[in-house]
């Protein structure tokens, strides 16, 4: 497939209107959207803006390539812009940019169009191509250039290869890897830059690309043997452990496009540091700007996240045949519900918190990390200690298995495979789990014990008191055990016949999960994709009295989103002991509305209220996600 089968008159734009960045990205999204290449404009421009966020696609030289592989492309196509007069894109090099090319890849394709998206990054290397592009006077003209540079282009490549593979008698001298998030434009460009780098030295190179259409070129064990050192330029997971004894500069793939003689110079005297490796066949990230706390959490996030939906879900529908339908001694028993209710409830939520603290952990430490952070995030689901318990139980056992890795690093190689099947689990599993036993799990559920005594001095006058702190505690860890003890104070003032601190309670844990769902909904720029779907599920999360809905939003982002909670749960929790509710259920949410003693009108708008006063918090308070 050749570029100009992509590249079309109808998507171009010669002189752009755009002053800014994102006027840059949103004309020739539109211009893409009208000539009927996308199914959906805004979420293409999120993707292309999901890119950005992580390096700007301005690469310098006064060219930009925003680039996005998404299923709201319908066509695979290229879009071309060009500014007389130069648009500030935060490109590399801090000048402005001139030439833009939108590249659109679809997903579930075939992939043949993605080697003719990364041919086109590779030709805007060239200085003198890129100055016919700036005079060309017409859409045919730029045509033109294009595919006589592609063609000549091509013709270099076919004579290289067969010089390559008739002249070399040994390895590449250097090797490189190269990778961006997208594995579009930046993978490619990287490797010829590398490339025509090395002829110019008169060093022989042999570069790995991993792109969207997976690993090419990959470099073999004898080729690695005999290298004198490897180049790693990339933002992505790289298979490192195969390069373990050797020396390895690891920079990200900016570096291979603008500074590969620096690289590649260093690589050839030997000065780059030798890569030690672990036996664990891990993968890892050469690049990238998020902080390392951050990148730890969100694995742990967004692998606990199906659990919770999945699981509340199941809970959610197994009230619809009755409050106590899941309840073998109840007369409305329903064996249905009570498998829903137990796949839901038990299993999907009993893993829910090991899940989590296990990716954290392997986040931190690779495959090593998994275990013990994922037994000492069971020990604090099993233990009471909730997912904040779990949080740290991930953390813990992840740098655990770092502590262990530099204890062990001086032991001789003989001993690498050994280490990571035995020394690795057995030491970081036992240290990890003492430490949770004894020194986390038992003092907080102490803490909590002390907790549900000294609620019990609050009744009478203290009322009002008493539903803010319980509707308050419900969103401080949402399951966890500061959760569970206002939970158990309710149930047992429901036994002793006191039927308004239970209705606080039901309160305050229905606001978090509705509250990201009206935060999600209104405030949409403000959360990425994948947490705006989280949040239509809370709509039915926070109807059935599921706060855990809102455990990942609430993990992700702890400084903004547990104070907007714990505030719109308060008020809630206060406003239904205000009105007089009583609750005599123990769960059920909606279910259970028309059970309550007083107007279950107002307690309605008790939950709507301390609903809105979250999510008007949580949405003040959050940074748009373009402005990150």
């Amino acid at each position: 497939m050749n570029i100009t089968e992509l590249l079309k008159q109808d998507i171009m734009i010669l002189e752009l209107d755009a002053a800014s960045k994102d006027d840059v990205i949103k004309e020739m999204a539109n211009k893409l959207d009208e000539a009927g290449r996308l199914h959906d404009k805004e979420a293409f421009a999120e993707a292309i803006w999901n890119r950005e966020n992580q390096s700007s696609t301005g690469i310098g030289e006064g060219v930009a390539i925003p680039h996005a592989k998404t299923k709201a492309v319908k066509t695979p196509s290229i879009a071309f812009g060009r500014s007389k007069q130069g648009v500030d894109y935060e490109s590399l090099d801090a000048q402005p940019a001139h030439l833009f090319f939108m590249i659109a890849a679809s997903e579930g394709a075939n992939n043949d169009h993605l080697q003719t998206l990364s041919r086109l990054s590779t030709l805007l290397i060239d200085e003198d191509f890129r100055q016919q592009l700036m005079d060309a006077g017409s859409e045919t003209e730029i045509l033109t250039i294009i595919d006589e540079k592609e063609k000549e282009k091509l013709g270099k490549e076919e004579a290289e290869a067969s010089a390559q593979t008739s002249a070399q008698t040994s390895g590449p001298e250097v090797l490189a890897v190269t990778g961006c998030p997208t594995g579009i434009a930046h993978t490619y460009m990287a490797a010829d830059s590398l490339k025509d780098t090395a002829k110019e030295l008169g060093v022989s190179i042999k570069v790995e690309t991993n792109g969207s259409d997976g690993v090419k070129n990959r470099l073999t064990d004898e080729e690695i043997e005999s290298a004198k050192a490897i180049i790693i330029t990339a933002d992505t997971k790289v298979e490192m452990e195969r390069f373990a004894g050797k020396k390895v500069i690891r920079r990200g793939v900016t570096d291979g496009i603008r500074k590969p003689k620096e690289l590649i110079e260093t690589a050839m005297k030997g000065d780059a540091p030798v890569y030690e490796g672990d036996g664990s066949g891990a993968s890892v990230s050469s690049g990238g700007s998020r902080s390392g706390f951050y990148k730890h959490l969100m694995n742990g996030v967004s692998n606990m996240l199906p659990f919770v939906v999945g699981g509340g879900v199941l809970i959610a529908i197994s009230f619809f045949f009755g409050i106590h339908s899941a309840e073998p001694d109840h007369a409305t028993y329903n064996e249905f519900a009570a498998a829903l209710k137990a796949i839901g409830g038990d299993y999907a939520f009993g893993l829910m918190v090991a899940v989590l603290a296990g990716f954290i952990g392997m986040s931190i430490a690779d495959r090593p990390g998994f275990a013990p952070a994922m037994i000492g995030g069971f020990m604090a689901s099993i233990g009471g200690a909730g997912f904040l318990g779990g949080l740290i139980a991930g953390f813990l056992g992840g740098y655990v298995v770092v502590l262990v890795r530099k204890l062990l690093s001086g032991l001789p190689k003989a001993f690498d495979g050994i280490k990571t099947i035995l020394f690795y689990p057995v030491i970081s599993v036992f240290v990890t789990g003492l430490l949770m036993y004894y020194v986390i799990i038992e003092p907080i559920a102490a803490v909590m014990n002390g907790l549900e005594n000294w609620l019990g001095g609050f009744t009478g006058a203290n009322a009002l008191l008493l539903g803010l702190i319980l509707g308050g505690m419900m969103a401080i860890d949402m399951g966890g055990p500061i959760n569970k003890t206002a939970f158990t104070f309710g149930i047992a003032m429901i036994e002793a016949g006191n039927f308004g601190p239970h209705a606080a309670v039901m309160a305050g844990g229905m606001v978090p999960p509705l509250a990201l769902a009206l935060a999600t909904t209104i405030f949409r720029n403000k959360f990425t994709r994948e947490e705006r779907d989280a949040g239509k599920t809370n709509y039915a999360l926070g109807a059935f009295f599921i706060t855990e809905g809102a455990i990942p939003f609430a993990a992700s982002d702890p400084g903004r989103v547990i104070p907007s909670l714990t505030v719109g749960s308060a008020v809630a929790g206060g406003l239904a002991l205000l009105f007089n509710i009583g609750l005599p259920a123990p769960h059920g949410g909606i279910f259970v509305i028309p059970t309550v003693e007083g107007s279950w009108f107002m307690y309605i708008i008790a939950i709507l209220i301390g609903a809105i006063v979250s999510a008007l918090m949580i949405g003040f308070w959050k940074k748009p996600l373009e402005k990150k």
